[in-house]
């Protein structure tokens, strides 16, 4: 399932490169990076005490675009993966993981406004696991969870550093593609439950979920100097078919300073806050027993990676 989803993404990205070659090739632009960025440290007899660590994260950016007349028609796809290796006898930790594509169509209704249709997908490659607690126990795979909203709306282009897309009629589905995260509830799909009927029986949770709302989208690219540039995406939705007052927060942020043409420094944050999302708190009752208890609110999300690396231009 992996293999054939990555395949199907880069063969839409690639066909459509490929288009270049026909008669419409002045329609089409295509552009993209890929860079691998990295961190070493080493001790030997350092009395202040200190771990050895390799850190490595790879990248993939390419973008498909095409217009014509009064039609567009966009498409992006972000892949990273990185781990750090603190003694290569040992797992590695995971530092960063994604897989993010977007296909924005849109169709000019004034200079600076489009009707808009997008499709987005989002999700990881490898597992991932909570360090704090243990690096045995899985919290999240591929497709587990993934992410697709399809939304109609419009966009507004007021220049070409800055877009604002908003979808007032957006689906979205979430996936927890794992039977045991599903049961627990990760990621704001239904839990499973022991049947009131029938307390030996166990009812297995769902897993996928369903919404139902808006979706906003800002999108800013710009260079502060030269060498230097700044990316911004904000990302909201509302449910309307749950607590629309509760709105999903997915921020992205990167800058990236170029040394030359192809070593680079870069800086990226992610924050998100999503309401569904559980967290869990260990609270001692009568007895000094311990339970988990769910934190009302859920939490803050926020990654942060500075590294160093080359980049090409693909």
């Amino acid at each position: 399932m992996k293999k054939a989803i990555f395949t199907l993404m880069m063969a839409a990205l690639v066909s459509v490169s490929f288009a270049q070659e026909n008669t419409e090739a002045k329609h089409w632009t295509n552009k993209g990076t890929v860079g691998l960025n990295f961190a070493q440290s080493s001790y030997t007899n350092w009395a202040a005490g200190g771990q050895n660590a390799l850190n490595w994260i790879g990248t993939l950016n390419y973008q498909v675009n095409y217009a014509k007349d009064n039609f567009k028609w966009d498409n992006t796809l972000n892949m990273a993966l990185g781990y750090s290796y603190f003694n290569f006898t040992q797992k590695p930790i995971k530092t960063d993981d994604k897989i993010e594509f977007t296909s924005l169509a849109g169709l000019k209704a004034t200079e600076k406004l489009n009707y808009s249709l997008e499709l987005a997908f989002r999700s990881q490659f490898a597992n991932g696991f909570d360090y704090a607690t243990d690096s045995m126990t899985r919290i999240s795979k591929f497709l587990a969870p993934a992410y697709i909203t399809l939304g109609i709306g419009a966009e507004w282009v007021p220049n070409k550093y800055f877009s604002l897309n908003f979808a007032p009629i957006t689906g979205r589905i979430t996936i927890v593609n794992d039977q045991t995260l599903a049961d627990l509830g990760s990621y704001g799909v239904d839990q499973g439950y022991f049947d009131p009927n029938d307390t030996l029986q166990w009812i297995h949770g769902n897993r996928v979920r369903y919404e139902f709302g808006a979706r906003a989208v800002a999108k800013l690219d710009i260079p502060l100097a030269k060498n230097i540039n700044f990316n911004s995406k904000l990302e909201l939705f509302s449910n309307y078919l749950d607590h629309p007052e509760r709105i999903d927060v997915d921020w992205q942020n990167l800058l990236l300073l170029k040394v030359n043409s192809w070593l680079n420094c870069s800086l990226s944050t992610h924050l998100i806050y999503d309401y569904d999302v559980p967290f869990y708190e260990t609270v001692t009752g009568l007895g000094g027993l311990e339970a988990q208890q769910r934190i009302e609110g859920s939490k803050v999300q926020f990654k942060e990676v500075l590294s160093l690396g080359v980049m090409f231009n693909l």
